[in-house]
């Protein structure tokens, strides 16, 4: 400004001609803006620290380029967060439909597993009704096995008694070609024919009729007794003469023979009894001596204790 007014008045005093008075007004003009202008400087300098108003402007300046550095920083942080925000939004989505979606996989996998493990309960059960029905099966067949081994063995104990009884009744005829024997469930009492029938005759002989009777009378005393009479030959060919053809048939007439004498007793059942004749095909020795061909000529009576019971049990298992 103090400039401005000095180039004016040198321009005033050096282009025209004024009066006295009117430089005068103007020098006085002058100086009361000097003056004015120095108290402003004055007041400058003392409210500004004596740099006037370029450092107001400077510190302006720099107040506004430090403002816009301030917000260039505030819009870079809040363009960083503004980022960061939307990676976190982004994160934050993509977790939220994971989550969705892994929670139904684990539901879908939850309800699978669930399905399967009733299935396997059920099963499980079933299983165990199975079992139980097959131990019941089970205690059931062990009952009738030890009723079965009961009734074995209680046949055993009748069966050696009844051995012991024929013994008892036969003792007179043992070693004159008889023998009792027990195996089997059964008893065995063969009598050579030289006890009971002549060569070639199927008539029992007084001798061998005692020894029958007396079988019959243990026999008569065991009602649930099976008896099978065998009638046996050796090896060497029928030859005498009646109506015999074969040693097959010689077999069978001597074990009805023995049946018919048994029958005689009424005490013994007559569907108990049983004749049969083998002949020369089952001999308990060799042929090739005369004293084997005399042990195989023979009549076995086989006693059978009857199985009806036993049988039943055995189909039951």
């Amino acid at each position: 400004m103090k400039r401005i007014i000095l180039g004016t008045l040198l321009i005033a005093l050096t282009t025209s001609c004024v009066s006295s008075k009117i430089y005068e007004d103007l020098k006085a003009q002058h100086d009361a803006l000097k003056a004015e202008n120095e108290a402003l400087m004055a007041r400058l300098d003392g409210e500004g620290g004596g740099n006037g108003e370029a450092y107001t402007i400077e510190n302006l300046r720099k107040e506004l380029e430090k403002l816009r550095a301030e917000k260039t920083q505030a819009e870079m942080e809040l363009a960083a967060a503004k980022s960061n925000y939307d990676r976190m939004k982004e994160s934050y989505d993509a977790l939220e439909a994971n989550s969705s979606s892994t929670l139904t996989e684990n539901l879908e996998r939850n309800r699978r597993l669930l399905e399967e493990l009733e299935a396997k309960e059920r099963a499980l059960m079933e299983e165990e009704q199975r079992l139980a029905e097959i131990q019941k099966q089970l205690q059931e067949r062990s009952n009738r096995v030890d009723e079965l081994e009961s009734i074995i063995a209680s046949k055993d104990a009748k069966m050696r008694d009844l051995k012991n009884a024929i013994s008892d009744a036969l003792t007179n005829f043992e070693g004159n070609g008889l023998t009792i024997e027990q195996r089997d469930g059964k008893v065995y009492v063969s009598m050579e024919n030289k006890l009971l029938f002549e060569s070639g005759s199927w008539a029992v002989n007084t001798r061998g009729q005692e020894a029958v009777v007396a079988l019959g009378r243990v026999l008569a005393q065991n009602k649930e007794i099976a008896v099978l009479i065998e009638g046996h030959t050796d090896n060497v060919p029928y030859g005498g003469n009646g109506n015999i053809k074969n040693n097959w048939d010689l077999s069978t007439k001597r074990a009805t023979a023995i049946v018919n004498i048994l029958a005689q007793d009424r005490g013994i059942p007559k569907e108990n009894l049983t004749a049969a004749g083998r002949g020369e095909y089952a001999p308990i020795v060799s042929n090739a001596t005369s004293e084997g061909r005399a042990k195989n000529r023979r009549i076995e009576v086989i006693l059978t204790p009857k199985l009806d019971e036993i049988t039943r049990l055995l189909n039951d298992l």
